[in-house]
């Protein structure tokens, strides 16, 4: 993929998420990584405490906290990201890079209008 049709990819994604349309994107965001998409769940497992969202290896799937985290794309894409670098139940990512990682699709999405999006970081480790 050419670096700006990269970009525009990373456009779509988070504007699929904004839109309330994140199933969609995860679907393109796992075809386009070759991954298996994680599953998307409103709710927070017991062990994990007070976080905004996070991603759970072993059922594959990405939990958010409530309704409004699945329409923040900084969130949803730090934990696509979790998804992304667990291989066979082993976890070989960091925080640094998962938030580097969305941080990268919400600045693209930033220069391609010149839309103002705050990013919530921190809340979905």
């Amino acid at each position: 993929m050419k670096p700006n049709d990269e970009h525009t990819f990373k456009v779509k994604i988070v504007k699929l998420i904004l839109a309330k349309s994140t199933d969609e994107a995860i679907e393109l965001l796992s075809n386009y990584y070759n991954v298996s998409a994680p599953h998307l769940k409103v709710g927070m497992p017991r062990q994990v405490g007070k976080k905004g969202a996070c991603y759970v290896s072993g059922t594959k799937t990405i939990h958010v906290k409530n309704r409004d985290k699945l329409e923040d794309p900084f969130i949803i894409l730090h934990e696509f990201y979790h998804h992304l670098r667990t291989h066979g139940g082993k976890h070989r990512g960091t925080e640094r890079h998962a938030n580097a990682f969305a941080q990268g699709f919400v600045e693209a999405f930033q220069t391609s209008a010149n839309y103002s999006f705050r990013v919530t970081r921190g809340q979905g480790e």
